[in-house]
């Protein structure tokens, strides 16, 4: 017979593994005495304990960077209006020296008939009382035309200055609002702050109080029960000394012969004892019972000794057995091996024949061609 060796199946042994990892998971929940008996569940409270310490720190994280974004959007806010300040301070500054240097009123084509020239001839006469044969002023011409342009650039200054002074007072403003509501938000936090650490000196006063008053009843508890334990203590010792004392332990024969003189019976009460007649009888029995367990003793020993020799015997003759059929099973396993040597030969002679001697002929192009000839 061939020697097969099958293989083993996985699945069997992880269906196994899975059903021991449950029991030892079901039976440390079940033996553990403090799950079982308070019912907690230590990974759910645990998990619990983590979340709340990760929302709090999410909290803290998300006051800690809307803090940090509203001061950086102030320190924004005032930066961009400090640029713009000088922006417009040195756009200012850039037109007003334009026009000191590129729009100079003696530069101008007109300005020997606006400003006057050195020996040009300038008239005094008002303008309204000039008529047209006069031949100085003609139609379009404006003669207060550098005056009214200097008082309008005046006028302009004057208007950046006040825009400037509105702006900066506007900005001032933003500034006082802004500086009082942080103002009252802290006035308003000492305030939550204050009342927060009254309230806990309170508690912690009241919280002090009850720690006291706990600690004078346990004080005074443990009084009583002191107290108790001696009073206890000192009764039991007189009744132990009373019992000890008393008739009841002394099991004398003289009160009971004394009563049994009188014509009473014993008292059970005071005397539990025997007449010596009756202890000897005791003490013989008890003498000829030990006589009798250890001959008993002597013969379960020989019994014993004997009953292990016959095992010591069976025993050997089992060993002798064992190798027996070792010696056996050896030589079925060198035929079995000699016998699927012999087999694999004849396999590997077999297909040997069969690849060089039966097999050796090439199918032509005929044998292929005969398929698929007809719809069957």
């Amino acid at each position: 017979m061939y020697k097969v060796n099958f293989p083993v199946d996985q699945s069997i042994e992880t269906a196994v593994e899975r059903r021991q990892a449950a029991e030892a998971a079901r039976k440390a929940r079940i033996f553990n005495t403090r799950l079982r008996v308070m019912g907690l569940d230590l990974d759910a409270l645990n998990k619990q304990t983590q979340e709340k310490k990760h929302r709090e720190g999410m909290e803290r994280e998300r006051d800690k960077a809307f803090d940090q974004m509203r001061l950086k959007h102030h320190e924004a806010l005032l930066q961009r209006d400090i640029e713009e300040r000088k922006v417009r301070e040195a756009l200012h500054a850039g037109l007003t020296q334009y026009w000191s240097i590129q729009q100079r009123v003696e530069d101008s084509r007109d300005a020997d008939l606006k400003c006057g020239v050195r020996g040009a001839f300038r008239i005094n006469v008002p303008e309204a009382e000039l008529g047209p044969a006069s031949m100085q002023i003609f139609q379009g011409e404006d003669i207060g035309e550098a005056q009214r342009r200097r008082e309008q650039m005046k006028q302009t200054e004057r208007d950046l200055l006040a825009q400037i002074v509105q702006k900066e007072r506007r900005c001032m403003e933003i500034r006082h609002r802004e500086m009082l509501a942080e103002k009252e938000l802290l006035q308003h936090d000492l305030s939550w702050r204050h009342k927060l650490d009254a309230e806990e000196e309170g508690k912690k006063a009241v919280r002090v109080a009850l720690d006291h008053y706990n600690q004078t009843l346990a004080i005074e508890q443990a009084e009583r029960l002191k107290e108790a334990d001696r009073r206890e203590a000192s009764e039991n010792l007189a009744e132990k000394w009373h019992t000890l004392t008393s008739a009841i332990m002394t099991e004398g024969w003289d009160a009971a012969v004394n009563r049994l003189e009188e014509g009473k019976p014993a008292a059970t009460d005071r005397w539990k004892g025997m007449s010596p007649e009756q202890l000897r009888a005791i003490h013989r029995e008890r003498e000829a019972q030990c006589i009798e367990r250890q001959r008993w003793r002597d013969v379960e020993k020989n019994r014993d000794a004997a009953w292990n020799a016959q095992l010591l015997e069976a025993s050997r003759e089992a060993q002798r057995e064992e190798r027996r059929m070792s010696e056996l099973r050896r030589a079925k396993r060198i035929q079995a091996d000699q016998f699927n040597m012999q087999l694999a030969k004849e396999q590997e002679a077999h297909q040997q024949y069969l690849d060089k001697e039966l097999y050796t002929n090439k199918p032509t192009q005929d044998f292929f061609c005969q398929f698929k000839t007809t719809s069957r």
